[in-house]
């Protein structure tokens, strides 16, 4: 079994039957769909053009994910994570949760702290009601742009993150992107270019956290889960043995680049299927309650 931990509807040209389409070819029976509710003015313009389902909520909102699952049920597992700055989130979010079933927070992508005080209320929310939360950093960078916006940041950097994972530890969290993703070395490059290519170097701070926090989860979605264990394979197997329990397998796009990455570490069966679904299964079991 194969499941697509994250990922987007009406993501860079994919409609329902292409959606489809796309997991039948890949041998991927489920993937988590989840929505990204943001201002308007916290998102790069550029992803219009890939997310035509925008709405008032933000670039991909929790309707369209609805959507899908509500005609394809067995397939979607329906994600949502509503901004905590606005005062209704929590009333919201368990809204979406009873009505909707909703089973995963995320993706949460905000120009603002990790631990923001709103946010840790969210956190714990989740902690209770057993939603993993999953989570976009990236550090500022030097664009050359001034307008609309400089640059484009979210969550404000791994120890705002860590002081979240940390303050919330009945809470699941699962670590994705750039900004996240370039601390699996212990070099200087996470806030000076968002895709490192150099060979890893000991002392990350992404593997001490794992170390530390029971409750911190990988994402490996995306270019940024990509190009991180790509950066260095024997570096990478250590670190997926360590860790087997807490990758999750995901995609953000509809590419099979992490498939072939991770079939060809040689890693031992069942470790591969722990990343590939046994971890999301275990976050998110089977729904026989049906809602």
């Amino acid at each position: 079994m194969i499941i697509d931990a994250h990922n987007h509807p009406d993501w860079r040209g994919h409609d329902l039957a292409k959606f489809l389409a796309d997991m039948d070819a890949n041998g991927i029976d489920v993937t988590w769909l989840l929505s990204w509710e943001a201002p308007r003015d916290e998102v790069d313009p550029t992803c219009n053009a890939v997310m035509p389902g925008a709405g008032q909520d933000g670039p991909v909102p929790f309707a369209r994910c609805l959507s899908y699952v509500e005609r394809a049920p067995d397939r979607f597992v329906p994600g949502f994570c509503p901004d905590p700055r606005r005062p209704d989130a929590l009333d919201r979010l368990k809204a979406m949760k009873d009505s909707y079933g909703v089973r995963v927070c995320g993706e949460l992508k905000l120009r603002m702290m990790c631990d923001d005080w709103d946010a840790l209320h969210l956190y714990r929310f989740c902690g209770r009601e057993g939603l993993p939360v999953i989570v976009h950093l990236d550090y500022e960078f030097d664009t050359g742009k001034v307008y609309p916006r400089p640059n484009w940041w979210y969550g404000g950097g791994i120890e705002a993150f860590e002081r979240a994972v940390r303050a919330c530890p009945d809470t699941v969290f699962l670590g994705h992107a750039p900004g996240f993703w370039a601390h699996i070395s212990g070099d200087d490059r996470f806030d000076k270019e968002p895709y490192p290519a150099s060979p890893v170097l000991p002392g990350g701070k992404l593997p001490a956290m794992m170390r530390q926090y029971p409750n911190l989860y990988c994402d490996i979605s995306a270019g940024s889960g990509w190009n991180a264990l790509n950066r260095d394979h024997a570096f990478t197997r250590e670190f997926l043995y360590e860790f087997q329990d807490r990758v999750l397998y995901g995609r953000d796009f509809f590419d099979t680049r992490h498939r072939e990455l991770l079939d060809g570490l040689c890693l031992d069966t069942g470790v591969l299927a722990k990343i590939y679904a046994g971890n999301a299964l275990r976050l998110v079991p089977p729904d026989t309650g049906g809602s």
